[in-house]
């Protein structure tokens, strides 16, 4: 059976020469076998024809120029405006390519789409991918009614497609940066427009774009994939794992997130409460400063001597916050003192031990809650051989216990911090936020600036955002430092892959939005490969995806961002929970439905597509957003298992001790699938995609190998390749081995 390319090629449809469009003197026509583009100089309006084919308007002009020198071969033309910019543009094979680079910074529109170019749908990255049926009026909300779409930030991949049945046009961002997306309704369909800055920065960087005809809907993000291998852009995960030996040890490994390792002692490292409570009372310096440190619900508790459980709980929770906050102190101050820093927790834990002596258990090194040998024992008896495994609360757990941290290691896992260098804070505000506080002079000469002058305010408009380039030797230097002194084998750098870039002009620092994303890969290339640390980050976005070996954000986003029903208001059954208590916060474990649109928009089956797995995966591995792991939303629980199966991507979960007897099955029963897929498909490209029904329930992917995934969402056995498909399941089709089926 020929491919809906092949008889493109072969004209099947119309065994005929392509017609003529109502080409003019204002237009220019370029041809091959396939198909021909027909291009108005003056405004870049833009017609597509296939062969056997309707005519597309993939583009009806943005303004008019006038036009001078202009040349025209039968597969090229160019060019110039009045305004001063050069255009290109080219035919050959299947893509279609525009260049347009200017003498001077201006704002231009590029591409105006009208509804009726839509097609039968839209391919769209937003986080993993997405499939927006004509007419479907919550897309047509969500995406008509949304602020202008930034392309590194808000797109994982810089691209977009259209589904016209027979063929599949996709327009790829070459230059991904300083553009925006706008959507609006246009006789009853989706249509947007696309614009470009060329800035003071960099003014003559062209802008380039590709529109690529393809036969399926994921074949513009294979066609991402080929350029990024044309340029020297792609990265394999075995070149990732040959430069940094540790990243092999994430293949078949499950996600998590421990809490409560920032804390030095549990209820039950405390022997004998009588000698405690007479100690903590007592005159010693320790004690004293501890209690200064106490608020007013914690003080009354030191007045009884044998303090029963809830008591216990809530005097050893103040005193963990007091040590936390004495370490602080030592360390938070206008320069950064690295040896302080590495230093000051493990002195801390010596004055405990020195000061409540006998009254505590012997070992300091066995203190603590989450970061324990207890929860290293219960992941071993439960079989998970394999996970990476984030310190939720950052990287102050891995000075506490740097014992348990090897222990980890030697277990075989994974383990490292959340770490931030986004982010800068002035001295002396939110000491808690502890990977915000990077001295004063970051704060103050590293902060990103405007063309206005302003000083871009830092996250919830706390402190600055940095200039990463700026920023390096302080990331350097600290993540050396910290590297050494907690032994983790792993880290995890907020920010850094989620294509959020700057440009900016502060005197002597000026930086380019690409530049931004090559130090922001660059930074996290010298992490991988200087420290040979598997190195993560948030989301995976394309743009800025090059130095990582993995990312939590791109199978399940951040959303709902604002909207008060998630995140202010309690008496919602859809808030997603409190910021405490430290060592499990509920908007973490708190497990809640998920309010419409959202439940459509990022977990309806029928539309999700698998464009980032299309090009990344083979060298990325990616999972959810820590806010919301595997187990956060009760209402689409099946669907988001099965597609994170169907992806072959790992599972997240958060963990702390009190969670972690109810949470192990779960992960085990996951584990025992996914591990043994992962382990054989996490190096392979996925090289397909389909629908095997026509309400897309049943969806198939395609590995490198041979290798297949059949996914049926629906609640009721369904026929498919020849098989019956039980509902909710998961059935791999492993090269070489017999069928396996999972259940969600």
């Amino acid at each position: 059976m020929p491919t809906r390319r092949q008889m493109i090629a072969a004209g099947l449809a119309a065994a005929l020469p392509l017609p003529v469009l109502a080409q003019t003197a204002n237009t220019v026509g370029l041809e091959n076998d396939v198909w021909r583009v027909e291009i108005d100089p003056a405004t870049l309006a833009l017609t597509v024809l296939v062969k056997g084919q309707p005519t597309i308007t993939a583009s009806r002009g943005v303004g008019q120029h006038a036009v001078s020198d202009l040349k025209q071969s039968p597969q090229m033309a160019s060019w110039t405006w009045d305004s001063g910019e050069t255009v290109i543009c080219a035919l050959k094979d299947d893509d279609f390519r525009l260049d347009i680079t200017a003498s001077a910074a201006s704002q231009l529109d590029i591409i105006d789409q009208p509804g009726e170019a839509f097609g039968k749908g839209l391919i769209y990255p937003k986080a993993e991918g997405h499939y927006a049926p004509a007419g479907d009026a919550t897309w047509q909300a969500h995406l008509a009614g949304h602020d202008p779409v930034d392309t590194t930030e808000e797109l994982s991949l810089p691209l977009w497609g259209q589904d016209h049945g027979a063929f599949v046009l996709t327009w790829l961002l070459l230059n991904p940066f300083n553009n925006q997306l706008v959507f609006s309704l246009d006789n009853g369909q989706l249509a947007l427009k696309l614009n470009h800055a060329f800035t003071s920065l960099s003014p003559t960087t062209p802008m380039s774009l590709i529109l690529h005809l393809g036969e399926d809907v994921t074949a513009g993000a294979r066609r991402y994939r080929q350029y990024l291998i044309e340029t020297g852009a792609y990265q394999t995960l075995d070149d990732k794992i040959a430069k940094t030996p540790e990243a092999a040890r994430l293949i078949g490994a499950s996600h998590s997130y421990l809490w409560g390792a920032s804390l030095l002692l549990d209820v039950g490292n405390v022997r004998d409460w009588p000698a405690f409570m007479k100690v903590l009372n007592g005159s010693s310096d320790l004690a004293t400063r501890l209690r200064a440190t106490f608020d007013t619900d914690t003080i009354p508790l030191l007045k009884t001597t044998r303090p029963y459980a809830y008591q216990q709980g809530a005097l050893i929770g103040a005193i963990n916050e007091g040590l936390l906050s004495l370490a602080r102190q030592a360390w938070q101050t206008d320069d950064i003192d690295l040896d302080k820093l590495c230093g000051i927790y493990g002195d801390m834990r010596g004055q405990v031990a020195a000061t409540f002596g006998a009254a505590l258990t012997p070992d300091p090194a066995r203190w603590g809650q989450g970061l324990t040998d207890k929860t290293l024992d219960a992941l071993q008896k439960a079989g998970l051989a394999k996970l990476w495994i984030g310190m939720g609360d950052g990287w102050e757990g891995g000075l506490w216990h740097p014992e348990t941290v090897g222990d980890f290691v030697a277990a075989g896992y994974l383990i490292g911090p959340y770490d931030s260098y986004e982010t800068a804070i002035a001295p002396g505000l939110r000491p808690d936020w502890a990977t915000a506080q990077l001295g004063k002079a970051a704060f103050e000469t590293m902060g990103v600036m405007r063309k206005s002058g302003n000083i871009t305010k830092g996250f919830q408009q706390a402190g600055v955002y940095t200039n990463s380039v700026s920023v390096l030797p302080i990331l350097k230097a600290r993540v050396a430092a910290l590297a050494k002194a907690t032994g983790f084998n792993s880290w995890f750098i907020d920010c850094y892959t989620t294509g959020m870039v700057f440009d900016d002009y502060r005197p002597g620092h000026e930086m380019t939005m690409a530049q931004n994303a090559a130090s922001d890969e660059a930074s996290l290339r010298w992490i991988s490969e200087t420290l040979r640390l598997p190195v993560g980050s948030e989301d995976g976005n394309a743009t800025t995806v090059g130095g990582a070996v993995f990312a939590h954000g791109m199978q399940t986003p951040v959303m709902g961002w604002g909207d008060p029903d998630l995140q202010k208001n309690k008496d919602s059954p859809y808030y997603l929970g409190n910021w405490y208590p430290s060592d499990g916060p509920g908007i973490f474990f708190k497990t809640v439905p998920l309010k419409e649109p959202y439940r459509t928009l990022d977990f309806a089956p029928q539309t999700r597509l698998p464009l980032y797995q299309s090009v990344f995966h083979g060298s990325m591995i990616t999972t959810h957003h820590w806010s919301y792991d595997s187990l956060k939303f009760s209402n689409v629980a099946p669907w988001g298992e099965l597609a994170q199966l169907l992806y072959n991507v790992p599972p997240l979960y958060h963990l702390n001790a009190a969670t972690l007897a109810a949470r192990l099955p779960v992960m085990k029963k996951q584990d025992a699938f996914f591990r043994p897929l992962h382990e054989v498909l996490a190096t392979r490209t996925m090289d397909a995609f389909a629908w095997l029904s026509d309400d897309r329930l049943v969806q198939q992917t395609t590995f490198s190998d041979g290798s297949r995934l059949i996914a049926n969402f629906d609640a009721k056995t369904r026929q498919a390749d020849g098989r019956d498909l039980a509902a909710g399941s998961l059935t791999a089709l492993i090269a070489g081995q017999k069928p396996i089926v999972y259940l969600a």
